[in-house]
């Protein structure tokens, strides 16, 4: 299992592709790990360098004590980075992933090629508060099955859910959660803004998010855009 020293903390990473190709980093998720990027990894390593990874307190990396941070994870992405002599790359990333890469692209301009930023927010408003709260409640009690009733219908559509939802919500999907480094990650993610940031990113990005999304809206979207 590959991992990276950084920051004094292991870094689970994977690389795929060819050495020559653009190198592509993709951050995860919340819930998200390397795994869950199985069908974009196909095509996208044809012909990029494609690296992907766990933040701190996800999945295969280290979980330290908290309080964590996005600034530390994109301290860490830099170290990351370092450590595979990667000089600059596409950087992206879906949903606490996507503030992951605004925060990277605001502090190391020097080292972001493009940004892709899917499903993100530029803070977290009171709305968005409040219909994540109950995740980190259920964290607080470790209890992986109320996490996953608290969220299982915001994460995935009614159609979806009408063909798979004994699937989706079966809390096998989340057991292997460390509910208390996930804990810490939301409190990140409350404390995430960059709003005042965000017009000095001279990088090309690209923004993109669901049409029904109900958690990162297309008017989230909107306010990244403008």
């Amino acid at each position: 299992m590959p991992t990276a020293q950084v920051n004094g903390i292991d870094i689970y990473y994977e690389v795929h592709g060819p050495e020559d190709g653009d190198v592509i980093i993709l951050s995860n998720g919340i819930m998200m790990s390397t795994a869950t990027w199985a069908l974009q990894r196909d095509v996208l390593a044809k012909k990029n360098r494609l690296v992907l990874y766990d933040c701190r307190g996800m999945w295969k990396s280290e979980h330290p004590e908290g309080p964590y941070s996005m600034e530390m994870h994109a301290a860490d992405l830099l170290g990351l980075m370092d450590h595979l002599e990667i000089e600059k790359a596409h950087i992206a990333g879906i949903s606490y992933g996507s503030e992951v890469s605004m925060m990277f692209a605001t502090l190391y301009p020097e080292r972001t090629k493009t940004l892709i930023v899917i499903d993100g927010v530029a803070y977290v408003d009171p709305f968005l508060k409040a219909q994540s709260l109950p995740w980190l409640r259920a964290a607080e009690m470790n209890d992986h099955q109320l996490l996953l009733d608290t969220s299982v219908h915001m994460n995935f559509s009614p159609a979806v859910l009408e063909k798979n939802y004994d699937l989706f919500s079966d809390s096998e999907r989340v057991n292997g959660l460390d509910l208390k480094a996930f804990a810490e990650l939301m409190k990140a993610f409350y404390a995430f803004d960059v709003r005042d940031q965000l017009k000095d990113i001279q990088a090309p990005s690209l923004i993109v998010v669901g049409e029904h999304d109900l958690i990162k809206t297309p008017g989230h979207a909107k306010t990244i855009y403008e």
